[in-house]
């Protein structure tokens, strides 16, 4: 799969750990994505794409492939991050190369995902180098579940925003803290580009 950009507006403003959008997807948006992807065969989600292990990482992932019914959503989060890279990443890009991820965390298994970096590659030639997380669960529907980037000595939770999306540079240690109370719903998309130098 490859969903090529187009070259990403450059504002001038320096790198960031990690930047906000507001408002990616509006509440009837959100409840489409959440039934699309609902009817996708789900799984546990792995390790590096292949090792499963409940300590480390309990969520329950089904992917929404790229076709004509999901073309809005790649063309909403191509939009979003082609500014928020502009603004304040301006990394070398090629688009997305990968489905994105949809990810349940559940109260019912303490659903989270331990400290991790979003290495690997969407292409043999592209690594992942900008990864954007979108929130579909209004904050008033579960507890925990906390995304939190390793950006100094101590970790910088990301603000709960049903629809907010949140971009970091893919090479950034992050973590779901455990889900406590009720679900979070995420998608999960990754930015590819030439090697970094």
């Amino acid at each position: 799969m490859n969903y090529i950009f187009q070259p990403c507006p450059t504002f001038g403003i320096s790198e960031h750990p990690f930047a906000t959008w507001q408002g990616t997807f509006n509440d009837e948006e959100i409840q489409k994505i959440v039934e699309y992807a609902q009817a996708q065969n789900a799984g546990d989600g792995r390790i590096g794409g292949d090792v499963c292990d409940p300590e480390y990482r309990r969520s329950q992932v089904s992917w929404i492939p790229f076709n004509n019914d999901t073309a809005w959503i790649f063309d909403r989060l191509a939009w979003v991050t082609r500014n928020l890279n502009g603004q304040f990443y301006r990394f070398d890009l090629y688009g997305f190369c990968e489905p994105i991820q949809f990810t349940v965390y559940d109260e019912s298994m303490e659903g989270h995902y331990e400290w991790h970096q979003d290495s690997g590659t969407g292409h043999k030639d592209a690594p992942r180098k900008l990864s954007v997380v979108v929130q579909l669960s209004d904050p008033s529907e579960y507890e925990g579940g906390e995304l939190e980037l390793m950006t100094s000595k101590e970790p910088t939770q990301v603000l709960k925003q049903k629809g907010l999306a949140a971009a970091f540079p893919s090479y950034i240690l992050h973590r779901v803290t455990p889900v406590t109370k009720g679900t979070r719903r995420t998608l999960v998309i990754w930015t590819s580009g030439p090697a970094f130098r």
